[in-house]
């Protein structure tokens, strides 16, 4: 493979010219740059992309970490981090931590044996201080979906209180007082929030959520289908669902559906994140959008500002709150 040195000599002229053409710096004339860049593509030359972030003080590469690639919403994350990095013309290197410990230290760790030095983390396993020893140890290292206030600048989250309270106001608002919840049996943040977000939204009604309306599951379709076949089959007498996430909606409208009940007729159902699904539901689901695109290409932005030298006091944060997206799956409850 042709080096920096071979092209040189090739073109009859120094190092630190070919340097230029190769970052586009001044002080090269226009038939010389013609001249070295014919070169270099006669001899299959590439530039070393680390080599190159040196002279330009640019990330060469951004590191992702997200808990699994097929999920609609992980997916949604991940473009909008290349929607950024496609206009920087920096590398992404994705790894998956499945929402384990050992997995996502790993995957992190990974991305430092390639000396990444920008990354958007989505970790909800690992300690608090761990995150945070990684963000000391990490120039552009940025949070995605969680808060740490000790590291404040570096986390891009959603407020999912908010969120639940949003969900349960809009149904307690078209007439439902008899509610049911289906939530993620996962151990982390997020559905605790948004469940307490619900419990906020119902008192301000004088009402409540008693724990036997509320069902776990793996927060998918099965997990949702699985969740209201549990309530069904207790005899939990319910007008509408407030959904973990779109997927757990769907699932529960299909296994309404099986069961002769309809949306929004005899049984309402609202959802969270807005994901691509939620569109083709039928009928089409209402949800909680969850600006997820726009806070990973902040995020990116932030890594690569980082990652340059760029820094933020520790009292800057990047709070974004989810919106209702309203469509077809709530209505009235039935009268008696």
């Amino acid at each position: 493979m042709a080096t920096i040195k071979d092209i040189a000599t090739a073109a009859g002229v120094s190092l630190a010219t070919v340097s230029r053409v190769i970052n586009n710096g001044p002080k090269v004339g226009d038939a010389t740059r013609e001249r070295v860049k014919k070169i270099m593509e006669e001899m299959g030359y590439r530039p070393n992309a680390n080599a190159r972030a040196l002279v330009t003080k640019r990330s060469a590469s951004l590191g992702v970490v997200i808990p699994e690639f097929h999920d609609p919403f992980f997916a949604t994350l991940a473009h909008g981090i290349e929607t950024v990095t496609r206009k920087q013309e920096v590398q992404i290197l994705l790894s998956a931590g499945s929402i384990e410990q050992s997995t996502e230290r790993r995957a992190i760790e990974t991305l430092l044996e390639h000396r990444v030095e920008a990354m958007v983390v989505h970790s909800k396993a690992l300690p608090d201080e761990e995150i945070i020893q990684f963000a000391s140890q990490i120039p552009g290292f940025m949070l995605i979906n969680r808060y740490i206030p000790e590291i404040a600048n570096r986390c891009v989250w959603l407020d999912n209180e908010a969120g639940g309270q949003i969900m349960a106001e809009h149904m307690i608002k078209q007439g439902h007082s008899k509610l049911a919840v289906i939530s993620s049996r996962y151990q982390i943040a997020d559905p605790a929030m948004r469940l307490q977000g619900i419990r906020n939204a119902m008192a301000e009604f004088g009402l409540s959520v008693p724990d036997s309306h509320i069902e776990y599951g793996t927060p998918d379709q099965e997990g949702g289908e699985q969740a209201v076949q549990n309530l069904l089959a207790r005899g939990i007498e319910f007008t509408g669902i407030m959904a973990y996430n779109d997927a757990m909606a769907s699932g529960a409208m299909s296994m309404l559906q099986d069961h002769n009940l309809e949306i929004p007729g005899q049984v309402s159902v609202i959802g969270y994140d807005d994901v691509l699904l939620a569109k083709y539901c039928r009928p089409k689901l209402t949800t909680l959008r969850y600006p997820i695109e726009m806070m990973a290409a902040r995020a990116a932005e932030l890594a690569l500002s980082y990652a340059s030298g760029n820094t933020k006091t520790s009292e800057d944060t990047y709070k974004y709150t989810p919106t209702i997206v309203k469509r077809e799956s709530v209505g009235r409850p039935p009268s008696r």
